[in-house]
Protein backbone atom coordinates (compact mmCIF):
# COMPACT_ATOMS: atom_id res chain seq x y z
CA UNK A 1 0.00 0.00 0.00
CA UNK A 2 1.32 3.52 -1.09
CA UNK A 3 1.53 6.20 0.88
CA UNK A 4 -0.72 8.37 -1.35
CA UNK A 5 -3.28 5.84 -1.27
CA UNK A 6 -3.35 6.21 2.56
CA UNK A 7 -2.89 10.05 2.77
CA UNK A 8 -6.36 9.97 0.43
CA UNK A 9 -8.39 7.62 3.13
CA UNK A 10 -10.29 9.12 6.09
CA UNK A 11 -8.84 8.45 10.08
CA UNK A 12 -11.47 5.88 10.62
CA UNK A 13 -10.65 4.15 7.68
CA UNK A 14 -7.23 3.97 8.32
CA UNK A 15 -7.59 3.25 11.98
CA UNK A 16 -9.97 0.34 10.89
CA UNK A 17 -7.24 -0.99 8.14
CA UNK A 18 -4.54 -1.07 11.19
CA UNK A 19 -7.16 -3.49 12.81
CA UNK A 20 -7.58 -5.88 9.99
CA UNK A 21 -4.02 -5.69 9.09
CA UNK A 22 -3.17 -7.03 12.34
CA UNK A 23 -5.57 -9.02 12.31
CA UNK A 24 -3.89 -10.07 9.28
CA UNK A 25 -0.52 -9.89 10.86
CA UNK A 26 -1.56 -12.51 13.50
CA UNK A 27 -2.75 -15.01 11.09
CA UNK A 28 0.10 -14.73 9.13
CA UNK A 29 2.39 -15.49 12.53
CA UNK A 30 0.61 -18.46 13.28
CA UNK A 31 0.69 -19.98 9.41
CA UNK A 32 4.49 -19.21 9.82
CA UNK A 33 4.37 -21.06 13.07
CA UNK A 34 2.51 -23.79 11.48
CA UNK A 35 4.96 -24.35 8.77
CA UNK A 36 1.80 -23.29 6.01
CA UNK A 37 2.99 -19.86 5.09
CA UNK A 38 3.52 -19.66 1.30
CA UNK A 39 4.96 -16.07 1.07
CA UNK A 40 6.91 -15.07 3.91
CA UNK A 41 7.79 -12.02 2.63
CA UNK A 42 3.74 -11.39 3.86
CA UNK A 43 4.84 -11.08 7.07
CA UNK A 44 7.16 -7.89 6.03
CA UNK A 45 4.90 -6.23 4.02
CA UNK A 46 1.88 -6.23 6.40
CA UNK A 47 4.22 -5.05 9.27
CA UNK A 48 5.50 -2.28 7.08
CA UNK A 49 1.74 -1.29 6.10
CA UNK A 50 0.72 -1.15 9.15
CA UNK A 51 3.81 1.32 10.38
CA UNK A 52 3.26 3.52 7.39
CA UNK A 53 -0.46 3.82 8.25
CA UNK A 54 0.33 4.48 12.04
CA UNK A 55 2.89 7.16 11.01
CA UNK A 56 0.33 8.85 8.65
CA UNK A 57 -2.38 9.02 11.51
CA UNK A 58 0.27 10.64 13.74
CA UNK A 59 1.21 13.09 11.01
CA UNK A 60 -2.37 13.95 10.70
CA UNK A 61 -2.40 14.73 15.12
CA UNK A 62 0.93 16.58 15.05
CA UNK A 63 -0.53 18.85 12.20
CA UNK A 64 -4.28 18.92 13.47
CA UNK A 65 -2.52 20.08 16.94
CA UNK A 66 -1.31 23.41 15.34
Amino acid sequence: MKASEIRDMSIEEMRQNVLDLNEELFNLRFQHGAGQLENPQKLKQTKRDIARIRTIIRENELTQNR
